[in-house]
Formats: C-alpha cells, structure tokens, sequence
C-alpha cells in the first residue's frame, strides 16, 4: 500500500504546475479520503527520510531537485570542510565549507542547498538538513578537564570533540581510549555532549589499536548466547543418515591447499584425466547450508556479521568456531558434507560439461601453499618423497591452472598480480617487520579452480531462472578512464582512442608493464580507477574477470552471499525447478541483502586496511630521520603522497616543505611544477625522501624531500629573498 502511496505522491511533485504544499494541502490535491490519510503521512515521513522529497521551513514539502536542493551523503575532510556525494548517479559533487555544516558529520545523509556553481561541473553549498546520523557513538581518547571532560575522536573526520559531564565519565581515566554514545549531536552554536559507556585501555596496550578500530567500525565481537547453542548442539561427525543422496567422493584424492596459519577450510580440490585431453576438476565446498537454518540465530548473526574479518593479531569469524573450525571445516582424514562442482575443460581451458551437487568427502591431506608450490614450482625431492601419492594429482592441476590462465587472458581477464604486505608480530603484538606476502603457483592454481567454480554455478543458477546474488563488476566510469589514459600515455604506454574501454584493454596494458620501475605504482592506480565490486540480484557481468555471468560460492564458512548462494542451488537441486511464486519470494529479500553484504565488506576491508597502517606506522616510529627510496602515488594542491619500496608504507610530502621554490599544481598533468626551477614531482616518479613526523592518532605519516636544503644553498638567491622582495612590492 505504502508503495503505491509514494508513487502517488512523486507523480503529483513531478508535475510542471506542482509548488511546495502543506500536508494538508498535500492531502487535498491528491484527493485523499479519510481512511488514506495516514498511510500518505507515512509515506511522506519515508520519502523524507530517504530523500527523495524534503520538507522546507513552513513545513511544506517538495521534490529536492525543484527547489536547488541535493540529498547525499556528507564525507568530511579533517580540516573541517566536506563533500556532499549525490544520492543520483553520476551527480557532481558539493564543496560545503566547514562553517556551512549545520553540525552534520561525517557519514550523515543530508540535504544541501547549491549556493555557488562554479564552473567544470564544481559545484558549492550548504546543509540544510540531516536526514539520517551515521553513528550514535564516538571512539577516542578521553581528556580529563576541571570539573569535566572531553572524548577527542580517533576518526580525523570526526572534527568535533565531545563534552563528557562528570557523571558521564564511566570510570574513564585521562588519556584511555574509549567508547562513548552521544546524547546531543553537534549544533552550529552548541558543543555535542555524549557519555561513556566502553573503557578499552590506554594507547600503547597490546592489541588497543585493534579494539578501537573494531570499535570504529562497530564490527561485532561476540555471539548472541542463542546462536552459541545453535552451534555447540551442532553434530560433530558426519552420520549415514545425513549421506542419503549424496555423491560419495570419499575414495578421491581430494586435498585442502590453504596458508600455514589458515584453520577453517572451506574449499577442496581434486582433478582427473577425462579423456581426449580433457582434464577434470571437483571444486567441492563446505556445506555450511546443511547446519546454518534460516531464521536461526546462528543465521541472524551470520547475516549480521556478512563476513569474517582478518586482523594481523586475531580474527572475528562469521560463524562461531565450533562450525568453522569444527564440522564445516574440511579438515584431513574426516568425512565432511559439501557441495561438488564437477567440471570438464579441454585442452583450451574451456568448459564442455559440468555437474552440482550434493557430496561428501574426506581430505586426503591439509596442503599448505609452500608446499604444493615445491611439487609443482620447484620440483623439491624431498616434499614429494613427503606426498608421493598424490604429485601426480598435483601436476595435473598445474596443466589445468595454466590452461584456465591462458583462457581467461584471451578473453582479456585482468590479473592484478600487485605486491601484498605481510605484517609480522611477536608474541606481545609488537610489529617486527613488513614484509611481501609470498605468491606462488599453488596461490594461482586455488584461484583459477575457485573463479572457474564461481562462474559454474552463477551459469546454472541463471539457466535455471533462480533469483541469487551475482558478484557484479560494472565498466570504470568514462572520466576516470579518459585520466587514466592521459597518465599512460604519458609513460608511452597503450591506451585505445575514444571511450569504448574492455577488459583486454588493461589486460594488454598490465602486460606491457611487466619489469617496468612503475609496475607496482601503474597497477594501484588502474586498481583505484575501476569501480567497486559488489553483491546484486541484476546481472550487470563482472568487467574485471571479463566474465559474463559470476557469483561467490566458494567461501560459505566466511562469506554470507556465499551461503545465500547454497540455499538457492541446494533449493534448486532438491525441487529440480522453483516455481514462479517461490522465485518471487527469494528474489524480494536479495536486494537489501546484496547492498548489506557490500556495505560490511566494505566496512571490513576498511577496518583490516586501518589496523595494518597503524601497525606500519609504529614500525616506523623509530626510523624518523632516515631516508628511502619510493614512487609518488599521489599528487594534490597541498602536496603529495609517497609509497616507500621496502615498507610498503605511504606519506604526505606538504607542499609547504618544498621551500625551493613555488610550486603550482598541474592537475591534467598529475604534478606539481616548479615556477623557477623548473623541477617538477610527478604521479609516478621516483623520489627520496626523508621521514619527518608520524602521527599516531590521526595515523599519518609525513616526509620531506631528501636534498631540499642543499638545493636552497645551491641558489642563487634564496627563497626567503624571494619572500621579502614580494612583500616589498606590495
């Protein structure tokens, strides 16, 4: 009902002759009886609170677009000042000054006003209105004052410090990190006020910078005492009951390959000839379906969570332990329910035939990558003396790595092969170094047998006509690309002319700078120029693997889309077709869900990425004053920022620190240019540069460029010279 009430209600605010009304003369002009009335009022107070319409003084309502008005959400930059990010697609975004705030925050939804339009599609205003708060709490450190206190934010973008009464303080000690709610939210004239209600410890504590970034990102910590039952009631061994229709693959030589630390194994692989030169692959994965129920509180909590996240000293799984590490884990020498991807590719890599199924297993042997890559990287003795039943096995799924490999670069399937950091602890969660991640052919192979199963079963769920969720990768935005293009040209490397950019277009370039000093750099930025990938019930195809048609289905123990996409297929395998009712019903929920389980993953790659670059910057706090060699990965008006080749660490060289000359930023030329000098720091050179300061609490790092003050002695005429004869002329 409330649906067709807002249709109702858009319709008539689309019209030419429509103005701002009264709820009552709103009600009037739609001609709505009495028993409707209340269903528009709450059509109404939705429609405002999504921002598709706004109510202005007088308390008249209107469409935002019609009266100069923009609904977003606010990113605000640690100088106080932000950008209003449309909620329509491909909308410019609006510069607010720090004074023009209205006390929003950072994250808020917000209405703004466009006072200033500038040109280039640069656009400028002022909020008007909060429509929805991004948080009810704030992390950060507690200041003790006289007869008060305060909590300063861990968040840069948070700008604001909130008062805490004395009554307020939750035992909280001067200088601990805590967590406090806001009672009153900040006001153009008036300070926030919130209470503490988490005391996490003082900087400097093992394991602190963790909590307070779990904290941040309000990630979740512990299961609802409900779903802790759920899980230890759970059978611990697989029973002749639970095999009934299964595919028994038990005599298989099927193995596990995952990291030395790894503990839950959801992915088992095993290959056979087939025939004709044909190879074929068992992708069989944990049935996490089969002990997760819909509507239980273990699922409550797994779709809560969507994910498991992966710090460098813990980890907060999606599923209790008792499942992810205990039945659902494909451990060695056990039986084990999964869900079997059978597919046969030839000599090409192409896939000719394929089954799914329902299967049960027992891993012959819990493989590390190390060690499958000494079998098949570096022909070692003495590991396949360790594993002489199964090398051959092996070296058959190295053939058909490389056919996959080969296929999907044909296709143009981009490979961003870019450098990992590997943050190393000692016992006490002290960093000890950083260093490369280890990559090798076993890594290659266990993704090309994922990817190939993922695109499987997305195949057969869509020849089916059952609603899942896809994992979609749209085309880069034209813009990006056409700044793209101009940077690698600038290399003189290929780009196409016009705007028809494909996947093989990056494939072909990424080839091209294989062995190039700006590989490494060159990469990051096609990385960040393409869109974000994403969960959704539409198939708009995935650009980046250049694949058609694609879902995640092969981490079910530490990805809930993974999990939905068990349902639909074990759905699927039972009824052998869904009726058309049952597909309407799955598909009304797989929105909401698609845009949660992107929203969290998002939320967990930021919270993961936040706690290894505060592990990096206390690595670095003992080597301020020294020197290193990086690549400028960034350039902007105030400066530009610099990866360090051996730390894998970034830092901001300010533009006011370059005191040889005056520098003017070349935004089509991704530089800063010298007015005198001539010397120019562009996106991608490579530049010494010396560590000056880090700051641990707005986790930054900043550097200087190494030889600055030798240049200035080597000028004739000095920069300060320059200062004063300016000033003079004045």
């Amino acid at each position: 009902m409330d649906m067709a009430q807002k249709e109702k209600i858009l319709s008539l605010m689309r019209e030419k002759t429509y103005r701002p009304l009264l709820m009552k003369e709103l009600m009037r002009s739609l001609g709505a009886p009495k028993e409707e009335r209340q269903d528009i009022k709450r059509a109404v107070r939705e429609l405002v609170k999504d921002g598709e319409i706004v109510k202005i003084r007088g308390n008249r309502y209107g469409l935002p677009g019609k009266m100069n008005l923009v609904a977003g959400t606010l990113s605000v930059h640690p100088d106080g000042y932000g950008f209003v990010m449309p909620d329509s697609e491909g909308a410019a975004d609006i510069y607010v000054r720090a004074i023009a705030m209205m006390g929003a925050m950072h994250g808020d939804r917000v209405v703004a006003r466009i006072e200033r339009e500038k040109g280039e599609g640069r656009r400028e205003g002022r909020i008007i209105r909060i429509l929805e708060r991004a948080t009810d709490r704030v992390v950060g450190k507690y200041e003790s004052g006289r007869g008060f206190g305060v909590v300063v934010s861990t968040n840069p973008r948070i700008t604001h410090d909130f008062y805490i009464p004395p009554k307020e303080k939750g035992g909280a000690r001067d200088g601990q990190m805590v967590v406090a709610k806001i009672k009153r939210f900040p006001e153009p004239h008036r300070a926030p006020e919130a209470e503490v209600v988490k005391v996490l410890g003082l900087p400097g504590e093992p394991g602190i910078e963790t909590d307070v970034v779990i904290e941040e990102h309000g990630l979740s910590t512990r299961f609802s005492g409900a779903a802790m039952e759920e899980a230890r009631a759970a059978a611990q061994k697989v029973t002749d009951a639970m095999l009934k229709g299964r595919i028994d693959l038990r005599d298989m030589p099927t193995v596990t390959i995952d990291g030395e630390r790894a503990r839950d194994f959801d992915d088992a692989v095993s290959v056979e000839p087939s025939g004709a030169g044909n190879i074929r692959l068992f992708v069989s994965i944990a049935d996490v379906a089969h002990y997760v129920r819909p509507g239980s509180a273990l699922d409550e909590d797994a779709r809560e969570r969507a994910t498991s996240v992966y710090f460098p000293d813990r980890a907060l799984p999606m599923l209790p332990e008792e499942l992810s590490n205990g039945i659902c884990s494909l451990n060695p020498g056990v039986e084990r329910l999964t869900l079997t991807a059978e597919m046969v590719f030839d000599k090409d890599g192409n896939r000719v035939s394929y089954d799914v199924y329902e299967s049960v297993i027992k891993s012959r042997a819990r493989m590390t990558y190390t060690d499958v890559a000494a079998i098949i990287e570096r022909d070692d003795a003495k590991t396949k003396g360790r594993y002489s039943g199964l090398v051959e096995n092996f070296l058959l799924m190295r053939e058909l790595m490389e056919r996959l490999n080969r296929m999907r670069r044909r296709r143009g399937s981009i490979d961003f092969d870019l450098p990992e950091p590997e943050v190393i602890l000692d016992l006490t969660g002290k960093t000890t170094a950083i260093v490369k991640a280890e990559r090798n052919q076993a890594h290659r192979l266990i993704e090309e047998f994922m990817l190939a199963a993922n695109e499987t079963v997305a195949a057969h769920l869509e020849s089916h006509g059952v609603p899942f969720l896809y994992r979609v990768h749209e085309e880069p935005d034209e813009e990006k690309m056409e700044i793209l293009g101009d940077l690698v040209k600038d290399f003189g490397l290929p780009w196409p002319a016009g705007g028809n950019i494909r996947p093989k277009h990056f494939a072909h370039l990424m080839e091209k700078l294989q062995g190039r000093p700006e590989e490494r750099f060159l990469n990051t930025v096609i990385l960040r120029s393409m869109k974000l990938a994403k969960y959704t019930p539409e198939n708009a195809g995935h650009f980046g693997l250049a694949a058609r048609c694609y879902c995640h289905f092969t981490s079910p123990i530490r990805r809930y889309p993974d999990l939905s996409v068990h349902r639909a297929l074990k759905e699927l395998l039972k009824k052998k077709s869904l009726p058309a009712e049952r597909k309407s019903e799955i598909a009304s929920s797989l929105g909401s869900l698609g845009q949660h389980c992107s929203f969290m993953e998002r939320e967990a790659e930021e919270a993961e990425r936040e706690v290894v670059e505060i592990k990096k910057l206390q690595f670095m706090t003992d080597k301020i004053g020294g020197e290193f060699t990086g690549y400028i990965t960034g350039v902007t008006a105030f400066g530009f920022f610099v990866e360090l080749d051996e730390y894998f660490v970034e830092g901001l060289v300010r533009l006011t620190s370059l005191h040889d000359d005056y520098y003017s930023y070349m935004e089509r030329g991704h530089s800063l240019a010298g007015e005198h000098t001539g010397r120019t720091f562009r996106l991608g050179d490579k530049v010494d540069v010396i560590l000056e300061r880090i700051d641990l609490e707005r986790r930054q790092m900043e550097f200087s460029v190494a030889g600055m003050d030798e240049t200035r002695r080597q000028r004739r005429e000095p920069v300060w010279m320059k200062y004063r004869a300016r000033g003079r002329r004045k």
